[in-house]
């Protein structure tokens, strides 16, 4: 435990392989195949903070730097209770795993009922580009993995909550390679990624076998809600709880630009 919390201090990520026993790997795999049709595939052009360009700033600027996001994404809402998966993300022991290894007291599941638990479908062609989470940790599981590209690739703390680093994260986006580390997941590895601080994106998939990915959602305080466009974005819908952030505004705990 202490070994993956000095990890996770000094690159913002760890993995541990081979989390789920060999005997349970065909069944995860078989929840995300079965529930893969259900996800709502979206592609756009987006930067870094899934924000609109600003004109006032260089064509160069990291917020102006556009790349193609072809996503699929099965909402929590699909994922039913007797899955493996739903079991997971709800027990409190792994939860509790999860809160010790990133340093906090306790970790809250989302109230977000779309993105609380979500299965990342990337079939060939699909890629996630150089992005933030908008949560401080993410944890993820692959339970699919990809005949070719699909890899995971990050700057680990290129930004922090009292600057965001323009001038470094524009030379990764030029090709600059110096500080970025790349994983080899394989089927039943879980991954605890600090996210909102680490540059990351995942590289288009090859071939015709598509990549699974759990994301497990959690936040360091309880009733975390996503950004409404986020969810209509990304699930092609909204629940009536985004509808009512909508009515009411909200506010996040920090100032960076997501």
């Amino acid at each position: 435990m202490e070994e993956c919390r000095r990890q996770l201090a000094v690159d913002g990520c760890i993995v541990l392989k081979r989390f789920v026993p060999e005997e349970a790997l065909e069944r995860l795999e078989g929840e995300t195949v079965r529930l893969s049709p259900e996800a709502h595939y979206n592609q756009n052009e987006t930067n870094p903070y899934n924000s609109d360009g600003d004109a006032s700033l260089p064509p160069t600027h990291p917020k102006n730097r556009f790349g193609d996001r072809t996503n699929g994404f099965v909402a929590g809402d699909r994922i039913d209770d007797s899955t493996i998966i739903r079991q997971i993300y709800k027990s409190p022991e792994f939860q509790r795993f999860i809160s010790t290894v990133v340093g906090m007291d306790e970790i809250h599941e989302y109230a977000d009922p779309l993105a609380a638990l979500v299965i990342n479908v990337l079939r060939e062609g699909c890629q996630h580009p150089w992005h933030y989470d908008t949560n401080e940790f993410i944890v993820t599981m692959m339970t699919k993995q990809a005949k070719g590209g699909g890899r995971f690739e990050y700057s680990p703390g290129i930004r922090s909550p009292e600057g965001e680093n323009f001038d470094e994260v524009e030379r990764v986006i030029d090709g600059d390679r110096s500080t970025i580390k790349s994983l080899d997941l394989q089927p039943g590895d879980l991954q605890i990624f600090f996210g909102r601080y680490s540059l990351h994106r995942v590289t288009p998939v090859e071939g015709d076998r598509e990549r699974h990915t759990v994301i497990f959602a959690y936040a360091k305080e309880p009733g975390f809600i996503g950004r409404p466009e986020r969810a209509k974005r990304i699930f092609g819908r909204m629940a009536p709880i985004h509808e009512q952030l909508l009515k009411d505004g909200m506010q996040r705990s920090d100032n960076l630009q997501d």
